[in-house]
């Protein structure tokens, strides 16, 4: 395990950790709403704001901070350390339950419950794994029509050497690196999930371009590939089955056709390195744009923090504004009738306007409800819960 630097690099603010409870709003921040108004909402950041903002470690790079020096400003308390081995990862565009894949040269299909082969060059075109009405797995191939080749005792898994596959599946062709499987989504289930299985690196080059554009600053992208590895290694160790997702609520992973030179680089400069918290793989949680100050997460070392690096013109999403009828709020709270008020009641207490919303209560014609910043953020679309309220007559 590698010890951590022994700070950051001269000329870094020294900033102060918010910590205790989020204080009660004022009461500049309630607003009456007359019968059809425009609200308008102002705000700062895009996404939760937890841990690296990715505007900010772009801005930090273009400052002449290197990655470990982002990454010790946005995960304070943790160390670093090493991580490899393999993932799994289920295929989310993959919605039926066969097993589809085009023919290439090198092509293996082993038997969990017993030996590999190499398919025959026999003419296919595509093989595929289907459930028979016993629960088997069937091999099929096609030329002219699907074929029989046999049925498995255990679950199919194919590979080719280390080359990419390409999954067929109902939005298209997918190329994967490594093993892909179908995997029965319970015991004794016919029901299947496609698992991509492969080395965590390669892994890493299928999100880190999706996560991050990799023509940005070549230490931004570096620390982007660092925790990426350590969120995929934490999740690995505490998702159900160690099998992560494909979509936003994992990372986002597009497969061998997402990867970019650039961010393959980055990933090689940083090989194996992941953070640390208490010798295990930390939280690495990060959002697109912290508008200014990143938000306190459930871990210590996800403090908020405010952030110089996020401001920069590059980012359009520092700040934001957005228009919305008062009706947007009445249709995503039906109950409440005819909106005639908001009152933000509690705020994080970090930045203008006292931070990012907690809570909020809406109030109507025909009652009242309180809502999260979160829950309203996400009823709305909105970009963070860091914002304000301006109501016009429309």
């Amino acid at each position: 395990m590698h010890t951590r630097p022994t700070g950051l690099a001269a000329g870094l603010l020294t900033l102060a950790l918010v910590v205790g409870l989020a204080p009660a709003a004022t009461a500049a921040d309630s607003w009456r709403v007359p019968t059809r108004s425009w609200l308008t909402l102002t705000g700062h950041g895009y996404g939760h704001g937890h841990g690296m903002s990715q505007y900010g470690a772009e801005g930090a790079a273009r400052r002449g901070l290197t990655h470990r020096q982002i990454l010790d400003f946005y995960y304070r308390g943790t160390r670093w350390g090493t991580a490899a081995g393999l993932v799994g990862v289920v295929i989310s565009a993959d919605t039926s339950d066969d097993l589809e894949v085009l023919s290439r040269r090198g092509l293996r299909l082993r038997d969990t419950a017993g030996g590999t082969v190499e398919l025959p060059a026999n003419g296919a075109k595509r093989w595929r794994v289907v459930v028979t009405a016993a629960g088997r797995n069937r091999v099929l191939f096609r030329t002219d029509r699907w074929r029989r080749w046999r049925d498995l005792r255990g679950e199919a898994e194919l590979s080719a050497g280390g080359r990419p596959i390409t999954l067929v599946t109902p939005a298209g062709l997918r190329s994967y690196r490594g093993r892909l499987q179908a995997t029965a989504v319970a015991r004794g289930s016919k029901a299947r999930d496609t698992v991509n299985t492969l080395t965590l690196e390669a892994y890493l080059r299928g999100v880190v371009p999706l996560e991050m554009p990799a023509s940005w600053n070549p230490e931004a992208v570096r620390a982007q590939a660092v925790a990426a590895r350590t969120y995929a290694t934490y999740e690995r160790a505490h998702r159900t089955g160690g099998r992560l997702c494909d979509t936003t609520s994992c990372q986002v992973y597009g497969g061998h056709a997402a990867e970019h030179p650039a961010s393959n680089a980055a990933i090689a400069a940083t090989a194996g390195q992941v953070l640390t918290h208490r010798g295990a793989p930390a939280f690495t949680q990060f959002a697109s744009s912290s508008g200014g100050w990143t938000s306190a997460g459930s871990m210590p070392y996800l403090a908020a923090v405010e952030d110089p690096y996020d401001d920069w013109a590059g980012n359009p999403v520092h700040d934001w504004s957005l228009r919305l009828a008062d009706t947007a709020v009445e249709r995503a709270w039906p109950s409440i009738g005819d909106l005639t008020g908001i009152a933000v009641t509690r705020r994080d207490g970090n930045g203008e306007w006292g931070g990012r919303v907690r809570s909020l209560t809406l109030t109507g014609s025909k009652g009242r409800v309180v809502v999260s910043g979160d829950t309203f953020r996400s009823r709305l679309g909105l970009r963070s819960t860091w914002l304000t309220f301006r109501v016009t007559a429309r």
